[in-house]
Formats: C-alpha cells, structure tokens, sequence
C-alpha cells in the first residue's frame, strides 16, 4: 500500500508528474462537467489532470474535433494529432473567439457569430480557387458585426496546441487493442455532441478478420498457382528454380519483328505461358450454428416423427384413435398437464403420493356417482386444504380473495323497504283522475308502454333463466368455515368449491371463468342445495373440470406454505451444490495423485515384475493327470449271460490296462525329477519390495475414492433436479419455434415417488410434450410480411409455412394452445435423427434428448406395460356373459375395473392417520393408569418391529 502513496506516477493526459498513484488517478478519470458552460480563469486553476483540459479546449472545438476523430483508424496518436493540427489551426466555429486584423493593422477582439464556406473551384479562365470561408464576427462590446476572410482571422496563442489536443483526445476516445481499430468518442461525449455512434461493417473486428483470412487464402492460393504453371505441371520433381532474367538483345528487332510476320514465336518465347487472372477464393463457410431457418432446407430428409393428440379436436384433418378423446378439447390439455405437474412436483406439501398422468386423466374421465374414485377427491380437498389453515392451526385465510358485501347491501335494502312501506302509510292514495275521451296518440300511448313493460319482463325472466343461483345456495353457508373445520364429507368440498368460485366472481380478471363455472354446478333451473352441488360435480364435464381444477391451483402457489417449500428447495440445491463442488474437488485431487503413484509405480516396475515360470512342467504336470480313454469308458454289467471266452478276454484287457498305468507313473516320477531338478537350477524371481506393494495399494484406494466421488457427484446431480420444483424447464425449441417438454427432467423423481401406491408403473408422464409457438414467435418468424416472406421464398424457393408443413408432416402444432405427444422409443432416435445440429436451437434440444435418452426411452416401454398389462378379469367376464343371460347380468352387474382405482394416498394415511377426504378420526381416551395386557403385547410388538423408513423422493 506504500508503494501506491509514493510520488512516482504521472498524468497520462496532461503529462503532470510526481503525484501518487490515487492522485493521478483522480486526476485522469475524475468525470468532467458536461454542462458546456464557460469557466473563468480561477476555476481554470482550481481543477487538475482531465478537469483542467477539459476546461481548457475550446468549447466551440470540441464537437467537430470530435466528430473528425471518429471512427480514425490512425494507429499513432501523434501523427493523428499533426493531421488534426493542420486541419483546425486555420479553421474556425461560430461561439469561437478569435482577434480580427483591421486595415490599419490594428488587432480587435471579438465573437465568430456565423461562418460561410466555399469549395474549391475553377475560374473560368482555368485557374484553381483553393477553398475560402467568411465569418461574420461580433467586434468586443457588441456594436458592430463585419465580415472577414480567413486570413484575417487568427486565436490568441495558447489556446489552441498540440499538446491541449493531444490530452483532449485521450480524455473523450478510446480505441481497442488490436491492429486496425478505430477511434471511437465516448458515450457520454457522443450524446452531447450528437455524434453517431454506430460503427460502420468495414471497421468492425469481425470484418477485418475476415478480410485478413480471405488475403491469406488468397495468397495460397496464388502461391499454389505459381507453382503449378511454372514448366512442372503440378508434379513434385524436385526443387523449383526460378527463371533467369537476362537483359533482351538489341540486334534482334528484325528478327522477331520476322518472326511474328511468318506466324511463330522466337525460339525465346515459346516457352512462355500467359497467366491467367486468379479467380477469386470461394466465401468462406459460416460459422455453425446459425439461425436455425437460414439453414437450406433438406428434401432427403424424412419429416418429423408423427405427433399423436389427446383431444377430440386436433389441428388436422384425421382421426385421434384413442379412448379419451371423445370428452377432451385441446383448449384442455394444456391446463391438464399445468395441473398434473403442479400436484406431482408439490406432492409433499399437499400430502399426495404421486400417480400417473394417464391414472390422472382417466380419474378425472370416470369419476362420478357409480364410480367414486379416491384420487379424484383426494386432489381437490388437499389442494382446498393448503388454501385455509384448520381449526387447530389457527384458520388463518392464505390467500387474497375479493370482498363480498352482501349482508350489508341486504340490510340497506330491508331498511329502503320499511322506508317505503312508512311512507306509504303516511302519504293518502290520490284520487282516481277522471278518464277523458280516447284519442288515437293516447290509446298508442298507453300500447307502447305496455308492450315496452312486456318486453323488460321478458329480459329479466332470460337473464333470470341464464344466470346461476350461487348467491341464494350461500346464504347461510360459510365456506371458509367449513374449509376451516375440515367437511369434505358428503358433498362439502363441492360445497367449498362453489363458495370459492363465488368470491373469486367478483373479481373482474376472473368473473367471466367463474361464472361460466358456476352455471354448471348451480344452475338456474335446479333448486340450488348440497345435494345437487354434489350431483351437479359428479356430471359435470371433463373439461369444466380442469377449469376449476387449475383455478384452485393457481391458487396455491400464492400462498407460504408453497413458498416456504420453494425456498426450502432453493436452499436445500444450494447445500447440494457446495457438496457436488466438495466432491469434485476430491476427485480432482485424488485423480492428480492417483497420476503421480502411476508414475511412481511405472518406475518401480522393471525390477519388480515376477518371472513367468517354464511352462513346459506345467504342460507335463496336465498331460499327465488327463486320462486315458480306456480308463473312461464304464464297465457294461448289463449282459448276465457272458461266455469264458469274454471273460478271458476281459481278464487280459485288465492286465494290459495295470502294465501301461505302472509305466505312466515311472514316466511321471521321472518327469517330476526333472523338473525338481531344472527349478533348482533356475534362479528364485525377484520378490517384489514392500514399497512396491505399499504403492499399488495406494493406487487401488485412490481408484475406490474416485469411483466414490463419481457416484456421489452422480446422485447430487439427481437430488438438484428432483429439487428444482420453482419452474418447469423446457427440453428445447426446434427451428419452428415448438417447445418440448419432458415432464420428469426436474421437480420429480423419473419414476414418481417411489413408496408411492402405484410406484410399480415405473413411470411419471412417459411422453415427450410438444408445444407450438407463441403468438410473438409465430409473427416474428414464421407468419412473415410480404417483403419477408418474398425474400425467404427467392432464396429457398418456399416460404417458411410451406417448409413447416412439408418437413413436420400433417401432424403440426400451430399455436402455443395446441399440444401432440411422442410416445414411442423408435419415434425418440427419429426425432434425434431429424433435428440438425447446424441451427442454435436444434443443437441445444439434441443435446438434451441425448442426455435424457435412456431415461425416456425406459420411461415409454413402462408406459406402454403399465397401459396393457394382461387382463384376465375381462376374459372371464367374456366367457360368463355366453353363459349368462341378460337379465341375470342386469342384476349383478359387476363394477368397472379402471387403473386409477388402484391409487390409495399412502402419504395421507401415514402423516395424518386418515385420508384428506374423511374427517379425522376424535382423539384417543386418556390411558388408564395400569396397562392391561393386550396393550403390553401391543407395546412389546411395535418395539420388536423395526421402525419404518420416512417417505422421501430424495436419495
């Protein structure tokens, strides 16, 4: 720090020397006053180092000075500031002051008001005019203005130098460090002056790159050229000598004047060959990726997989071949993935265990009266619970809901009742006037306010008919209560819904939804109660369902409970990132050492590698212990009736068998001495050192603790994406704009929690979603303007629509509300496959898919078991209904057998000891004071049994 307060630095501006490092510092970027006004000679001597150039220029000087210093490509600040000299000593600006010769050589002070310029020009004699210009100069004190020529004009001395200049330039430029850069004027003296900032294409870096590789490509070129042509023809036949320049004779006019007169070239100049220009190099290739529809389009290439639609309305003309399309429109699947999501990645706030889209959708399909489904009730009074606090917890209200003044309009109204009914008692009923006599404008009179009377009956009986009767179901129903003490029962979250719906009507952003909702579920024709609010749910359609579903959805993520658990996950990720980066570390570290005991060991090694020892031993030592093939075969005591000839034969076979085993060991024993002999012979390997030894187990831990690295940093990475629930991060966009999700890549685990119920499926969503382009992405890049879409067409001889539909197929998505699906592994590689990774968006998404490949490929082959297992209820029922008649059948009917009836909310049952759905069971009664026996069993059991694992999605 004493180095920086010695007086050992200088003002790189104004050259001032011997102040400290902050002193000129200070004085070189202190920021000057831009306010352009005029300065006296004592503030002159109080500013220092930038202030006191920027003082000093003249004001009128430094816009054009400016001006001309822009974009200069004068690498040397000296010479530019010569040029800049000569080019403003002798030229001045109106606000200059300046001194005027007079006629009697007199020298008067005075103020360039205005200045007139002419260019150089030819008399008509033939004689140049150099340029000239005239001022219009105010004298001192005001009283006159004259014009003057150049030449009488002239500044004081001192005010404008070299070195001011100089130390202005460096103060408002600055210029890049590499060769060819131009001068630019800093931003704030650009704006001040109304100088353009906007570099032009030939001085940019990019360009003079370019142009620097095209010269070099160039000169390759031309050098190959060179060589080529000179009498070698290309072939490499040893050294090229250049040619011998030898003056031309001057004796030989005649001759080639001869020579060219019969037709041939002199004998010098038939070996010369005319150079042919060099053409110019190719346009270097673009620098991939670019923009992903600037690419050529490719007609080889097969289009995009084909999309599949799970709605009734897809955005061309074919038919959906699936089960549950006949109730769903696009318009809902959207918001059916939004809510699916939002339940499976906050799965732990609402107490839920994870199910699978197609278990979602299928519940949301079939749940009614006949076919009550937990999951279908279990997902709306969880989501109901985390809007209200319980009883026990306070019943605080988490989230912001409009006012209702209902009670009060409806007491001002009984009030304005009485009112009219007191003053109907106190004023007397007037007396009947006396009819006069009927003419035609008073009989036509009294019809049109009659039919008039008829005609609002009429409009308030149809919007009587056409509006909902939710207030008059709520009169004495409080919702929030009722949420409060936890009645889901027997209608009451149906109940809580419709009040909900109700408050949110007033709102005006959200009354339009509400009340097209409320006139479903509390319709005017059906006397409004719990019991048809119940009835009127379990009908109502699929896709009014979503509606409200995503509604109470929204709902939740305004309230702390939800924001707790993001702010619980932001910092739960961040602890995992500084132990992904701790482990890292030891890899790193571990890895760098395991490479220097490498070393270590490989210069250990020659006198540490054990001798082979001689084969040949071994080679004997089996041939010996194999056996003979006569010794193999098996005795046959099958045949009991043998002749003395067989059995002498077999008597002889046995004694020739003993002889040949006697000599086979002889033979052996000998071979064994031999080999005890030759091993007493040959020298003992080297035993390998301990330090050997001590090493190599070094090496083999240090390989153990990377591996161990490498499989925590492996699981970190998981625990980070099952923890990144904030928001669902797209996969990719392809050259058209659409997005595809993959709903596993983050807030969940691949296969959905895995204590879950139906954890078996082995699968979250299984499909790869596919999503159009927004409305400001549509217009800005496919739906072009005419000039636009004309240009594109000239260069590709098809617009950008016409590619969209020729290279994804008829299965195309339009608008960001339209969504297809892939849900076939084959249909994965083919999408990989189609994607070129030229384009900038193209080559991100590719690079996704692969990463996530094997996990979205074993996620599709699960959905595809999970949704056709073997059923054999179905094949019994089909063999019982030959047998049966119909009428037995209609009796017994047996109920329908659907997947999502196989989900039961573990979660619940084990955190709350019930379902969201059931009231909670009263408390135990107090214990006595003496345990009896079953309760000691009981005691003794569950201490016996281990204590069961916590669910958690986290490894």
């Amino acid at each position: 720090m004493d180095f920086y307060k010695q007086p050992k630095f200088n003002d790189q501006i104004t050259g001032q020397s011997g102040m400290t490092f902050f002193e000129a510092f200070k004085s070189e970027v202190c920021p000057p006053s831009l306010s352009g006004a005029k300065t006296s000679a004592n503030t002159t001597r109080q500013l220092t180092g930038g202030k006191e150039v920027e003082a000093a220029f003249p004001e009128a000087l430094k816009g054009p000075v400016l001006r001309r210093v822009q974009f200069q490509t004068t690498s040397r600040l000296d010479n530019m500031v010569d040029t800049l000299f000569q080019e403003f000593k002798n030229d001045f600006y109106p606000g200059e002051e300046v001194t005027v010769a007079g006629d009697g050589g007199e020298r008067v002070h005075g103020l360039v008001r205005d200045k007139t310029s002419v260019g150089p020009r030819i008399l008509p004699d033939g004689t140049p005019c150099p340029p000239m210009s005239r001022y219009l100069v105010s004298l001192k004190g005001g009283k006159s203005e004259i014009y003057v020529k150049d030449e009488d004009v002239a500044r004081d001395r001192g005010v404008f130098t070299k070195a001011m200049l100089r130390s202005f330039i460096k103060r408002t430029t600055i210029r890049e460090a590499w060769n060819g850069a131009p001068w630019l004027v800093k931003h704030d003296y650009a704006a001040k002056y109304h100088i353009d900032t906007r570099i032009p294409p030939h001085l940019r870096y990019d360009t003079k790159r370019e142009e620097r590789r095209q010269l070099q490509a160039q000169k390759r070129q031309s050098q190959s050229q060179d060589l080529s042509s000179n009498g070698h023809n290309g072939v490499d036949s040893g050294p090229v000598r250049l040619p011998e320049l030898k003056p031309a004779p001057k004796s030989h006019k005649g001759k080639q004047n001869l020579a060219i007169h019969d037709g041939k070239p002199p004998m010098g100049e038939q070996k010369a060959v005319t150079k042919e220009p060099t053409p110019p190099p190719p346009p270097p290739p673009p620098k991939y990726p670019i923009e992903d529809l600037d690419l050529p389009p490719q007609p080889s290439l097969p289009p995009r997989p084909a999309l599949q639609f799970m709605c009734k309305d897809p955005p061309y003309d074919g038919h959906v071949d699936d089960w549950r399309t006949e109730k769903i429109e696009m318009s809902s699947v959207g918001p059916l993935l939004e809510t699916w999501d939002t339940l499976n990645v906050y799965c732990e706030v609402f107490k839920l265990d994870s199910f699978t889209f197609d278990d979602y959708v299928e519940a949301m399909l079939v749940a009614s009266e006949q076919v009550p489904v937990q999951l279908f009730d279990e997902i709306h009074c969880s989501v109901l619970k985390v809007l209200v606090d319980s009883e026990k917890d306070g019943g605080k209200v988490r989230i912001t809901l409009p006012e209702i003044e209902e009670e009060e309009d409806s007491d001002e109204e009984e009030d304005e009742e009485e009112d009219d009914e007191g003053s109907r008692e106190a004023t007397p009923e007037p007396d009947p006037k006396p009819t006069g006599r009927a003419t035609r404008s008073s009989l036509a009179k009294l019809e049109a306010e009659r039919l008039a009377a008829a005609a609002k009956e009429e409009e308030l009986q149809a919007e009587l008919e056409t509006r909902h009767r939710a207030e008059e179901l709520l009169v004495d129903y409080s919702w929030i209560d009722h949420l409060r003490r936890r009645d889901f029962a027997n209608g009451g979250w149906e109940m809580m819904v419709v009040g909900l719906l109700h408050q949110l009507s007033k709102d005006p952003r959200k009354e339009e939804q509400c009340e097209e909702l409320l006139l479903q579920l509390v319709p005017p024709d059906v006397a409004p109660s719990v019991e048809s609010v119940r009835q009127a749910y379990a009908e109502l359609d699929f896709n009014y369902r979503v509606k409200v579903l995503q509604i109470i959805c929204m709902l939740t993520m305004e309230t702390k409970t939800v924001r707790g658990y993001m702010e619980e996950c932001s910092e739960t990720m961040t602890k995992y990132r500084k132990d992904k980066i701790e482990w890292q570390r030891r890899r790193k570290q571990a890895t760098e050492e395991l490479r220097q005991l490498n070393e270590q060991r490989k210069m250990m090694l020659p006198d540490n590698v054990p001798q082979t020892p001689p084969e040949n031993g071994v080679k004997e030592e089996e041939d010996t212990k194999m056996a003979d093939p006569d010794e193999t075969l098996p005795e046959n005591g099958d045949d009991n009736h043998e002749s003395d000839e067989d059995g002498k034969s077999r008597k002889k076979r046995r004694r020739t068998q003993s002889d040949k085993q006697a000599k086979r060991e002889e033979e052996k024993e000998r071979k064994e001495r031999e080999i005890e002999k030759v091993q007493k012979a040959t020298p003992k390997p080297p035993t390998q050192s301990k330090q050997f030894l001590k090493i190599l187990k070094e090496i083999q831990k240090k390989e153990e603790l990377i591996k161990e690295c490498e499989e925590e940093v492996a699981v970190i990475d998981n625990d980070l994406r099952e923890a990144d629930c904030p928001r669902t991060r797209v996969l990719g966009k392809d050259r058209f704009w659409n997005r595809y999700y993959w709903f596993e890549r983050n807030g969940m685990p691949y296969g959905g929690l895995p204590t879950s119920s139906t954890a078996s499926a082995n699968y979250a969503n299984g499909c790869i979603w596919v999503q159009g382009p927004d409305d400001l992405e549509r217009e800005g890049y496919i739906d072009l303007p005419q000039e636009l879409e004309d240009e594109y067409k000239s260069k590709f001889d098809m617009t950008v629509k016409e590619r969209k539909s020729r290279e994804e197929g008829e299965t195309s998505v339009l608008t960001a509300r339209q969504w297809g699906y892939i849900s076939e592994p084959d249909k994965v590689d083919s999408l990989i496959k189609w994607l070129d990774t030229r384009g900038n968006r193209e080559t991100k998404l590719r690079k996704e898919l692969l990463n996530f490949r094997e996990k979205i490929i074993a996620n599709m082959e699960h959905r595809k078991a999970y949704l056709s297992p073997p059923d054999d209820r179905e094949k019994k029922e089909g063999e019982n209904a030959k047998r049966t008649s119909s009428r037995i059948r209609e009796k017994t009917p047996e109920p329908p057998s659907y997947r999502c009836l196989r989900w039961e909310n573990t979660m619940a049952l084990e955190e709350l000891g019930h379902l969201h759905s059931e009231a909670p069971p009263p408390p135990p009664p107090p214990r006595s004071r003496k345990p009896a026996k079953k309760r000691e069993a009981a005691a003794a059991t569950a201490e016996a049994t281990p204590e069961r694992a916590t669910k958690t999605r986290r490894r």
